[in-house]
């Protein structure tokens, strides 16, 4: 919906692309301390341990113990190694994502005619507020995904080869993808200059059942989330499945006894849980993982609180430091919501390069559908993050209150889900 409320400056769309230099600069620190610096000690450690370890195998005197211990150090130092490494790269990947969408999206804006911005009278508001106006950034972000998958099999293929020692691929194989994401990408950047400026008028009513007198917006939250109950539904089913042993008949024809599932003996089915439940350092990035959602979930119910309080009024104790005004404290409150979510990101590519290094991968059928559905969890925590940039800094320009609130909440509803879906899917997929 298109909302022209009031007058948006190129200097406010500007703020954006600071944002965007200010997360960039971020990621390059962190990655230089941890990725570089303390993941360059850990690896000097780990390549004393393993060439110790190697040393001792080729060693008649070493007893079973020793190699044991030795096995154990090494493994304990590589993952030490992993940590640093993989939250190093991937702190520095996730800010030049949010940089590329914050200083992709102002400066869009930011080069558009004054005029284009909106217009309104001394007080801000359009005389035709009440009028609701066509959008075309729903089929342009459409034809963005529509592009950017039709070229994904490609895509795949040249970042294996790319990864991948002595692998030959065409930059062509990018080709289609990057113009979907920059399609998507400017989709998104004129829904921004759409949904700025609007100041709470002109939400448009749904007229029928269920819905009836629901906002439209919020019915169709709820219809998509309805939606992804039933996907993740279809991963919660393929895992008991696994996890319980039921023989499928293509599990049968796969296997080389062909009387038992997988080729192994009933009771032999090794996931994820089986390696992570009974050791808590494996553990704790999922276990942390799950308060951080928690913990976001009430963070974003606080900024719209806020938000929707006529008479909210700064806290008198320390507390003041982090709300020092209403304006501020919903903007802070969303920052930590989006903190919360990209410790999540992080610490979930940090399990995985640990489950990977031990062997368990995505080859095998409990590895897929691990993956496949963490993996797809974490894919919505993500693009949740995404959208929380762009309500950090509405938050920080044009401000949220009792009026305009409600886009929080409906961001909230999806937060909220996604939250949900967590707190299902650590204890049956790290527990069980």
């Amino acid at each position: 919906m298109s909302a022209h409320n009031n007058h948006v400056e190129n200097s406010t769309w500007m703020r954006a692309v600071m944002m965007a230099g200010v997360f960039l600069t971020i990621g390059i620190i962190a990655f230089a301390a941890l990725g570089v610096g303390v993941a360059n000690q850990k690896h000097e450690v780990y390549m004393d341990a393993k060439e110790e370890y190697y040393d001792a195998k080729e060693d008649p005197l070493a007893t079973q113990s020793d190699l044991d211990t030795l096995k154990q150090k090494y493994e304990k130092t590589h993952h030490s190694f992993l940590t640093y490494r993989v939250a190093g790269l991937t702190i520095l990947v996730m800010c030049f994502i949010y940089a590329s969408f914050l200083g992709i999206g102002g400066l869009f804006n930011a080069l558009q005619p004054d005029e284009e911005h909106g217009h309104g009278d001394d007080h801000g508001h359009d005389d035709h507020h009440e009028e609701h106006h066509g959008s075309s950034s729903p089929i342009i972000f459409s034809l963005g995904v529509l592009l950017f998958l039709m070229g994904f099999p490609s895509f795949v293929v040249a970042c294996k080869a790319l990864m991948s020692q002595g692998g030959t691929f065409a930059f062509s194989d990018f080709a289609l993808s990057f113009v979907g994401l920059t399609v998507i990408l400017f989709g998104i950047a004129n829904w921004w200059k759409e949904d700025l400026p609007f100041i709470g008028y002109g939400e448009q009513i749904a007229t029928s059942a269920p819905f009836e007198g629901e906002h439209i917006r919020k019915a169709g939250v709820w219809v998509f989330i309805m939606s992804e109950v039933m996907v993740f539904a279809t991963f919660f089913s393929s895992y008991l499945r696994v996890r319980t042993e039921w023989c499928t008949d293509w599990a049968i024809r796969a296997s080389e006894e062909g009387d038992s599932c997988y080729g192994v003996a009933e009771g032999t089915v090794v996931t994820a849980s089986d390696l992570l439940r009974y050791d808590w350092e494996k553990l704790m990035p999922g276990a942390i993982n799950t308060f951080a959602l928690i913990i976001s979930s009430y963070t974003i119910v606080l900024a719209l609180k806020i938000a929707k309080d006529k008479n909210w009024e700064a806290p008198t104790n320390f507390m003041r430091i982090f709300l020092p005004d209403k304006k501020k404290a919903i903007r802070n409150y969303l920052i930590a919501t989006l903190l919360l979510g990209s410790m999540f990101i992080v610490l979930k590519l940090v399990e995985w390069s640990h489950l990977v290094a031990e062997g368990f991968d995505v080859g095998s059928p409990q590895g897929s559908i691990f993956y496949v559905a963490t993996g797809a969890h974490g894919l919505h925590v993500f693009v949740g993050l995404l959208i929380m940039l762009y309500l950090i800094f509405k938050a920080d320009t044009v401000g949220y209150d009792e009026e305009n609130g409600q886009g929080i909440e409906y961001f909230g509803l999806y937060w909220h889900f996604v939250d949900l879906a967590w707190v299902v899917i650590f204890p049956a997929f790290y527990l069980y």
